[in-house]
């Protein structure tokens, strides 16, 4: 099967993750793209194929040649659930037919949706590279290369992508996420992250009678919400620069709840921010009255730089293959977090190479199939022998 064809069939499947069911992996659906996936490492001569009850893949491509480090590749098999990934209508146009792809396409074989759902390139696109990538390597034994291990993973999207991965059951040296974006991308650096609930309690009285008695707490969360820097929210910050950003609010006059997750390449800068949230809570507390407003602060993943620093001999080896096929490396901080990240600290360092799309979390995402296959072609090229 050709890289695109293999996509398409991905992206047939629904796979969207949701936070709210406390289940692993969180939807049924990504349970039966990993039993399909399992099945098809089989066919395709992959060895050690694993498949656990969390819906975690792990499989081996055997070396031709020992001696040399493992290099691992991890994709996700979610989707987020910032847009539909039911129904999947996906088809192939010039660049120039839609007027959300970028003009630097020009001229090239685009795969889009019929913009009623999102396309699933983050991460089915991944996934894709890395299992043509293998299927090439048996099919071409007189490429020389060492023992590679292979990943995927449920629930990336919500955050919890690394929660059950085995990272000395994976092996490997080293590993590569192929989930990054647009071509030529290379990431070793991302977000501090971390998630904040603050609650706050009010007093519900007859508004006719309220005088001195209401508290509303819509109107106390709003006054904290405001409190917060203006211009250091996602809309106005932009390569290393963090934020503050407000995903959810609900409440009553009784109850109102606000969700936010807090964002920083630098560790220093990112505890201040949590100490802020604090910091706000407690002048809320002073004016209403204690227990008016109480937090929770959940650190998610920290910056995988200080673990790629090291090694940067293997950030050297994606530049060299990147240019070596042709593609231009461009080296970005990540403006979001990758299951890399947290593996990194866990033993297994993993940067982010690109796979290609655009527009992810979108009605509007696409994929050039010159990107699809770059990525594919930058694998092959990292796990060959030179000399």
């Amino acid at each position: 099967m050709n890289i695109v064809d293999r996509f398409l069939k991905y992206v047939s499947f629904c796979t969207t993750s949701d936070e709210n069911t406390g289940m692993t992996p969180s939807t049924p659906g990504q349970m039966e793209f990993a039993r399909y996936l399992a099945d098809e490492l089989k066919q395709i001569g992959l060895s050690e194929v694993t498949l656990d009850e969390n819906g975690y893949i792990m499989a081996t491509l055997p070396a031709t040649e020992e001696g040399h480090p493992v290099i691992g590749f991890i994709a996700h098999m979610d989707t987020s659930p910032d847009a539909s990934g039911r129904h999947v209508k996906a088809s192939i146009v010039k660049a120039e037919e839609r007027d959300y792809i970028d003009a630097r396409y020009a001229g090239q074989d685009v795969i889009v949706t019929d913009t009623t759902t999102l396309l699933g390139a983050d991460d089915k696109a991944g996934i894709a590279e890395i299992v043509t990538a293998c299927e090439y390597l048996i099919a071409h034994p007189e490429i020389r290369h060492g023992k590679v291990r292979i990943g995927f993973t449920p629930d990336e999207e919500i955050g919890q992508g690394a929660d059950h991965f085995d990272v000395q059951a994976f092996g490997a040296n080293w590993a590569y996420t192929m989930d990054g974006g647009a071509i030529g991308e290379l990431e070793y650096e991302n977000f501090n992250a971390a998630y904040c609930k603050i609650k706050v309690h009010g007093l519900n009285v007859h508004p006719g009678t309220a005088y001195h008695k209401m508290r509303n707490s819509m109107r106390i969360a709003y006054q904290l919400a405001v409190m917060l820097p203006r211009f250091q929210t996602p809309e106005h910050t932009q390569g290393y620069e963090g934020f503050y950003h407000l995903i959810g609010m609900n409440g009553t006059v009784e109850e109102t709840t606000l969700n936010y997750i807090i964002r920083d390449h630098d560790r220093t800068q990112f505890e201040y921010r949590k100490r802020e949230m604090e910091h706000l809570v407690r002048k809320i507390n002073t004016e209403f009255g204690e227990g008016t407003a109480e937090i929770e602060i959940r650190d998610q993943y920290y910056n995988m730089r200080e673990q790629i620093e090291p090694v940067m001999h293997i950030i050297d080896l994606a530049k060299e293959a990147m240019t070596a096929v042709g593609v231009t490396p461009v080296v970005k901080p990540i403006r979001g977090g990758t299951d890399g990240a947290r593996l990194s600290f866990e033993g297994l360092p993993c940067p982010n190479i690109f796979a290609g799309g655009e527009n992810f979390h979108s009605r509007y995402e696409y994929l050039p199939i010159k990107s699809l296959e770059a990525a594919r072609d930058v694998i092959l090229e990292i796990v060959k022998i030179k000399n």
